[in-house]
């Protein structure tokens, strides 16, 4: 029995977001810096990346939207800036200028948030999001959606030019 691509991206979805709300359970460390004063000291379980795969994973179904930047719609770019401002950090608007702050990182060093760079028609021209298990989420093209796709699907494999990771 073959099973249904959304229950696929919806048990991805929740594994991650699952994986990232139990890291939180922890919570955040108490000092007390004067007697009866406590603050509190900041320490984020998950990092920005996983956060912003998160945050890219809640999209899946908004739709595609040629220089969108919200759920209303995005463009590939779009999402990644809406998911890294919402997990807490600013990334540039554009895919090249992704690409030109992102180090390179080796394939099998891939983390949650780190990007995927592709060719297509003989340029750089798309970007997505690494959730994990071989899989990112992307805003693919006019008429589509925000969706999680396989990096061995030929079409994505024989594109996929560069893994980067945001400083």
């Amino acid at each position: 029995m073959i099973a249904h691509p959304d229950l696929h991206i919806r048990r991805t979805a929740f594994a991650v977001i699952g994986a990232l709300c139990l890291a939180g359970c922890a919570g955040p460390t108490l000092v007390e810096s004067q007697p009866g004063e406590v603050s509190a000291a900041k320490r984020i379980s998950a990092t920005v990346g996983e956060r912003a795969a998160a945050i890219a994973l809640q999209q899946v179904g908004s739709a595609y939207r040629y220089g969108g930047t919200s759920p209303a719609g995005f463009d590939c770019s779009g999402l990644v800036q809406y998911s890294y401002r919402a997990a807490g950090k600013t990334v540039p608007r554009t895919t090249g200028q992704l690409w030109n702050v992102a180090g390179e990182v080796a394939y099998d060093d891939l983390q949650a948030g780190d990007l995927l760079f592709f060719r297509f028609d003989g340029k750089m021209s798309h970007v997505g999001i690494y959730v994990g298990n071989e899989q990112f989420v992307h805003a693919p093209s006019a008429g589509g959606s925000v969706s999680v796709e396989s990096m061995n699907a030929e079409h994505y494999r024989r594109g996929i030019i560069r893994a980067g990771r945001l400083r």
